[in-house]
């Protein structure tokens, strides 16, 4: 369900001389360098702020916007979207406002208590099974393409956002291994494994640099005009793969598989295959080891191992 935008009536008092408005807000903490340094951080950002500034009204001073207005923008945009959308963009909108007040020093609405976060169900049938990720790597219908970005999530166990980042500059191909920028704005080290390595130089086809992975076709004329140079193959002409293109690709050839599942099983068969939770840290480049421990608890395969030894002996005939 969308949300249809309209601006809040609510609380629109004129605000102290010197402060900010609702959109010089945003856009200063757009700019700052944390936010400006990642690419994929600064458009998940802009996507959340530009919505919920529209709603407060622009023009509005950031110092006269209630606590309740934060509460009202945020239910009439995701009131109604799923538990894990309406917490990551009301985590968007808090570290917004948190900004403002302790590093900037505004006066700013707090995010309010009506506006908690939600819980998350847990879904242990998130993880897949190897066998289904290499049978759909290997189908003849897949373009190199997919195929390549599908291994590399997997065997890299990283974040989409990151894969889809990567230029060929980052690569180490001897060493199968690349620089990627993470969430929050960190470099890190990514590697992959065989499946992945021999497929790369097939991508690659040659070229040095610009983005890896390209969109199918070259961006019209307005497209090129505003999007950012380093999205743009300078041999090709083409764009950088965006990542609800390719969500829905793999939704499309791989029969409702979403994205993030093949870091979570990948990681998953790492935890299955006892391999430590800080190596599984590492590679994943989580922060602590309790977000990993969901990856470290057995998955569905070795439940299935343990539940056979329960099986009676078979008789021998």
């Amino acid at each position: 369900m969308v949300a249809t935008v309209t601006r809040l009536d609510a609380h629109r008092a004129g605000s102290p001389a010197g402060g900010p408005t609702v959109h010089s807000a945003v856009d200063a903490f757009l700019d700052a360098p944390a936010i400006r340094g990642n690419p994929n951080t600064l458009r998940a950002y802009m996507n959340v702020l530009d919505r919920v500034a529209e709603l407060l009204g622009p023009d509005q001073a950031l110092a006269s916007v209630a606590d309740d207005d934060i509460a009202d923008a945020l239910g009439e945009l995701w009131g109604a979207a799923k538990p894990a959308t309406w917490n990551r963009n009301r985590a968007a909108v808090a570290s917004w406002l948190s900004w403002c007040t302790t590093r900037r020093h505004w006066d700013a609405p707090a995010m309010p208590a009506a506006a908690e976060r939600r819980r998350e169900p847990t879904d242990d049938t998130k993880v897949v099974s190897r066998t289904r990720i290499d049978r759909l790597c290997r189908r003849r219908d897949v373009p190199l393409r997919e195929k390549t970005l599908w291994r590399m999530l997997y065997e890299s166990a990283s974040r989409a956002s990151a894969v889809l980042a990567l230029n060929i500059e980052d690569l180490d191909l001897p060493n199968k291994q690349a620089r990627a920028v993470v969430k929050g704005g960190d470099t890190m080290w990514i590697t992959w494994g065989t499946d992945t390595a021999h497929l790369l130089p097939r991508l690659i086809a040659g070229r040095t640099r610009g983005p890896l992975f390209l969109s199918a076709h070259r961006p019209g004329p307005h497209r090129r005009a505003t999007t950012d140079p380093r999205d743009l193959c300078p041999d090709t002409g083409r764009a950088r793969l965006g990542y609800d293109r390719a969500r829905i690709l793999l939704g499309q050839y791989g029969d409702g598989l979403r994205l993030h599942q093949l870091r979570h099983s990948s990681a998953t068969h790492l935890g299955d295959a006892n391999t430590s939770a800080n190596v599984i840290m590492a590679k994943t480049g989580h922060k602590s080891l309790r977000s990993v421990q969901r990856y470290v608890k057995p998955g569905l395969a070795a439940v299935h191992q343990a539940t056979e030894a329960l099986s009676s002996p078979r008789r021998r005939g």
